[in-house]
């Protein structure tokens, strides 16, 4: 019998949030974020959903390759660009562009000799101070760029810091900057993430690089998945592998931190750390059973967890357990966790089997 955790991946739901994020951009061209195996949810499979995304963006050559060597021939974007010059023989081969943020990859880009032009995605550093070349010096990189004969087509692009913060000014003022440093250049431009895509409408420019929302969680501080008509992707769930009576006064589970307060059923499911389940979650965090609200009782181990089934008496071995996703937003556990939903996503480990349907 087969360990009942696994992730459900709703393909349908992945399409559905494409199509918010382009309505949302209609003027736009999409660059579907599948990077860090598309948020967890598995970077083929999601590639495939996703066959209407006019480009990819990856943060690894490695998935880059992926993507061409399944047969996907559309653009591919590497984010963080080329980390030697070997591996940027690699992208010129396999026909990817880069991103060129740092005064060390245009030096790369003049030395190394390549099989075919790349085109490279130059970042302005408008504000974030992350990754890209400040207002100063980002004519002069494009200068250098144009110099290069290696070089085919360059785009424009930079990251916007606080966009799911609506009320901050910092966006603005990012936004002024892109405008003051690209408007005068011929080139195609990129700047929204998910929370601009669905926010910030003056930052969609060329192209739109919705991540998060692709996966139905909500990008804006405020604001739901499901007031944003975003769909979950991903549910975790796992079953019940024991029911058992435990009187009052006894604890449940490691360090005894919980104590039953009445004579009651503790459930036990095949869910823990080592599957990704945050093991600082707190008791009280929801889940569902058999699609009915419960709650964590004790710690998180790494392979179980243990429920208070006080309000599912009927609650039986086998039951099904929703840990987020359908009908429990994987943002309100994020919440509990004291993190974001993408670290819950990208962290469901691969020991869990990833189901798919359409």
């Amino acid at each position: 019998m087969t360990r009942p955790a696994r992730a459900c991946i709703d393909l349908k739901a992945l399409k559905h949030n494409f199509i918010r994020a382009r309505q949302a951009a209609a003027g736009s061209r999409v660059m579907a974020i599948i990077k860090a195996n598309a948020y967890g949810h598995g970077l083929l499979p999601a590639a495939q959903a996703l066959g209407d995304a006019d480009a990819f963006g990856v943060a690894m050559l490695e998935e880059a390759i992926a993507l061409r060597e399944a047969g996907f021939d559309r653009r591919i974007v590497l984010l963080e660009g080329a980390f030697d010059a070997g591996e940027a023989m690699l992208i010129s081969g396999y026909r990817v562009d880069v991103v060129v943020h740092h005064q060390s990859q245009l030096e790369m880009l003049e030395q190394v000799r390549l099989s075919c032009p790349v085109d490279v995605w130059l970042k302005l550093d408008s504000g974030m101070h992350r990754l890209g070349f400040n207002a100063a010096g980002f004519s002069a990189a494009l200068e250098r760029l144009q110099q290069i004969g290696q070089v085919g087509k360059v785009y424009f692009m930079s990251h916007l810091a606080c966009a799911d913060e609506r009320d901050k000014p910092c966006t603005r003022d990012q936004l002024q900057c892109f405008h003051d440093a690209t408007d005068a250049l011929t080139g195609e431009r990129s700047l929204a993430n998910s929370a601009a895509t669905l926010a910030w409408p003056d930052s969609h420019f060329d192209w739109i690089r919705p991540g998060i929302m692709l996966y139905g969680s909500s990008p804006l501080a405020g604001a739901t998945a499901q007031e944003l008509d975003l769909q979950p992707v991903m549910t975790l769930e796992s079953r019940l592998i024991a029911v058992n009576s435990q009187p009052q006064g006894e604890a449940v589970g490691y360090g005894g931190d919980w104590v039953c307060p009445e004579p009651m059923r503790i459930g036990v499911a095949a869910m823990g750390y080592g599957d990704g389940y945050p093991r600082h979650l707190p008791s009280g965090t929801p889940v569902l059973v058999d699609g009915r609200p419960a709650a964590l009782a004790g710690r998180v181990s790494m392979d179980m967890i243990t429920i208070d089934l006080r309000s599912t008496p009927e609650a039986s071995v086998g039951d099904a357990v929703t840990l987020w996703g359908s009908g429990l937003p994987v943002d309100d556990i994020a919440e509990r966790a004291g993190t974001i939903a993408y670290e819950l996503l990208c962290g469901v480990t691969g020991r869990v089997p990833r189901v798919y349907r359409d």
